[in-house]
């Protein structure tokens, strides 16, 4: 295995980066505030809920129909990103956070945020500020926990009401995620931000044949301004480099996404096998900054 760099990891108190969020977090099946009662977190009507020993709560009320990814995926996402090819992408969401840092009180929420690598990049560069990563995959859950000291990870299906007290947060984080446009304006503070990151037609498009993998409907930003009528946009960057990728790098790139659903290992492993050594790919994902419009 080559020497990577992985998430940081914070050994001491695994529950600590909950402790700020109480003042945002609801209880998900009544939407009564939450307190810290040992190792659960509880409501005044009695709904509770425990606390992993690595540190998130899971606040998703009944059962969910949408699936996270799996703990294959997340390892693969790790491994990549480790490698530092989308680094450039986090660099400018966190350049625009900043930038555009608004001047109100709130969390910065990650929707769908993974291992919480995006958000804790954010909170590096924004050190007043506390965030929450709202995501479905337990295996992700139990990374994003330990991503930085002031955030926390909560299991939440993005699709429902989220388990956030309303105008609760300064900036949400939509990185390669769905959007669930009434509850993004539900949370987001007067004054509030919205930070997306949404592939291009070009983006991994010497990869999609040969490797079998999801292509990107070259309408969607159409669809995303539809998506978030309602909200004024601020800025926009394309990020477009390329990228050289080897067999490791490809396998890992394809098995932490969709494709990992529906091509099993061993055709993805007969797939990059024909690859050449060296593959020369394209990185194009457009960066945006919205804020809430008023009425």
């Amino acid at each position: 295995m080559m020497g990577l760099d992985p998430v940081p990891a914070y050994p001491e108190s695994p529950d600590r980066g909950l402790e700020a969020l109480l003042g945002c977090l609801c209880c998900p099946g009544c939407a009564a505030p939450l307190r810290h009662e040992r190792t659960r977190l509880a409501c005044a009507a009695g709904h509770s809920f425990d606390i992993a020993r690595q540190g998130y709560v899971n606040l998703v009320a009944g059962q969910t129909r949408h699936r996270g990814d799996t703990a294959g995926m997340v390892a693969a996402r790790d491994r990549f990103l480790s490698r530092h090819h989308y680094r450039p992408l986090i660099d400018t969401v966190t350049v625009l956070a900043a930038h555009h840092d608004p001047d109100v009180p709130g969390t910065v929420v990650d929707l769908a945020g993974g291992t919480g690598r995006y958000l804790a990049a954010v909170l590096d560069r924004l050190p007043h500020r506390h965030g929450v990563c709202l995501e479905a995959s337990t295996a992700a859950l139990r990374r994003a926990a330990r991503a930085h000291p002031r955030a926390g990870a909560i299991g939440a299906d993005v699709w429902r009401r989220w388990p956030l007290v309303a105008e609760s947060a300064s900036i949400v984080l939509n990185v390669f995620a769905p959007r669930n446009r009434s509850e993004i304006r539900r949370v987001l503070a007067p004054g509030g931000i919205l930070i997306t990151a949404t592939p291009t037609a070009d983006h991994l498009r010497e990869l999609i044949d040969p490797l079998g993998m999801t292509t990107v409907d070259p309408n969607k930003s159409e669809r995303l301004a539809a998506d978030l009528r309602g909200f004024a946009p601020l800025d926009a960057q394309l990020v477009t480099y390329r990228m050289g990728l080897d067999h490791e790098d490809a396998r890992t790139l394809a098995g932490m996404g969709p494709t990992a659903h529906h091509v099993s290992e061993d055709e993805l492993d007969r797939r990059v096998a024909g690859l050449p050594e060296l593959t020369g790919v394209t990185f194009a994902v457009e960066v945006a900054v919205y804020r809430a419009s008023s009425g």
